[in-house]
């Protein structure tokens, strides 16, 4: 908004000229994403409590226990602060800022609605599983149907290390990149067990593909790094930053020991976005480094289960998701955090070495 205000004044007013800058604009709107969840953060918080949107803590790690009533749907806050600052300072006319909130909030209120039935409708279990797939696969599937349509996008993919492979997958790059999306969202989902976990990863995958995005639609860069150039994509950096901001926000109030849970409304959004992103980039295969964390997260809880019905009822974890595994091994919660965000930081630098490992 700002941009297509003031830019257009340049021309007169040469201090104008700053908002031209990308770079620019994705810091601010950073800033001003983390600005407005610190300080609207305490009143969102106190609204939660007055709702009774307490957390229902049904868990087999006894420490859980002091969570009961922990406020949760906070990921509310993420998302309102998202869309005033990218809406603040991004190009309005650009239409992959567009598609990006229409994900973002899409998958957003898909889990909105989830956590509403559990926290405030006092059902359980919430709506249904199939309910809740196939909300996100009309939000994903709109989203990728439109873009596939753009005649500057291609469906080739991108395979890390090797500059060379290009597979095109056509028409079923459709599902494949909706594949992307909705198993980036659950994947998040998984992993929001402990206080600060899923946010602190996510923070760190969306710093990353921020720089993805960024070259990706910078034309000579994109040329000099071997990788994808898709022109306006540029732009989805300042989507970037201020999911980063939020994010930052967020665990401002979400660090050990929590005062709000982000819920479904806040990991389904998030996931759904990060997977979006990577979409848009051409980099959906690098997620799976970048969001090393959340894969390992899922792959815990998929080989439990099989090998729970395969066996008849043994376990390879103690419990799944692999963070409950370390908390009844007897590591502290606290630790075990620190450590996840450890290693999605070397996860996402990995990620960022492809590009000279070509």
């Amino acid at each position: 908004m700002i941009y297509n205000l003031l830019y257009p004044l340049s021309s007169e007013i040469g201090v104008f000229n700053v908002f031209r800058y990308i770079t620019f604009r994705s810091v601010w709107a950073l800033l001003t994403a983390l600005i407005v969840t610190i300080i609207f953060g305490p009143a969102m918080i106190r609204w939660l409590k007055r709702i009774k949107c307490g957390q229902e803590i049904q868990s087999e790690v006894s420490a859980h226990k002091c969570k009961q009533g922990t406020p949760t749907m906070g990921g509310v806050m993420i998302i309102l602060s998202v869309l005033f600052s990218t809406l603040l300072w991004s190009d309005l006319t650009n239409h992959y800022i567009w598609l990006c909130l229409l994900v973002f909030t899409g998958f957003g209120a898909v889990g909105f609605v989830d956590d509403y039935t559990k926290v405030v409708k006092k059902r359980n279990l919430g709506i249904s599983a199939t309910a809740k797939l196939l909300g996100q696969l009309l939000v994903a599937g709109i989203a990728i149907a439109f873009l596939i349509h753009e005649p500057t996008y291609s469906t080739q993919l991108s395979v890390p290390f090797f500059k060379n492979i290009n597979p095109d997958l056509g028409w079923f790059y459709l599902p494949f990149a909706v594949l992307v999306m909705i198993g980036a969202s659950n994947a998040v989902n998984l992993t929001d067990g402990l206080d600060g976990l899923a946010i602190g990863p996510m923070v760190v995958a969306m710093a990353c593909f921020a720089f993805f995005v960024y070259i990706s639609g910078h034309a000579a860069i994109a040329e000099y790094l071997a990788v994808p150039s898709l022109p306006g994509i540029g732009e989805v950096t300042i989507f970037c930053g201020a999911m980063v901001g939020a994010g930052l926000g967020f665990l401002w109030f979400n660090a050990y020991p929590a005062q709000v849970f982000m819920g479904d409304v806040g990991s389904l959004a998030l996931g759904g976005a990060l997977g979006f992103v990577a979409v848009l980039a051409k980099q959906e295969l690098l997620l799976v480094i970048v969001g090393g964390v959340f894969v390992f997260e899922t792959l815990s809880v998929i080989l439990q289960v099989g090998y729970f019905k395969m066996t008849g009822g043994k376990r390879i974890f103690r419990m799944a998701p692999l963070h409950h595994h370390f908390e009844l091994k007897g590591i502290p919660e606290s630790k075990i955090i620190i450590r996840f965000w450890i290693f999605s930081i070397l996860m996402a630098l990995t990620a960022l070495s492809t590009l000279k490992l070509r």
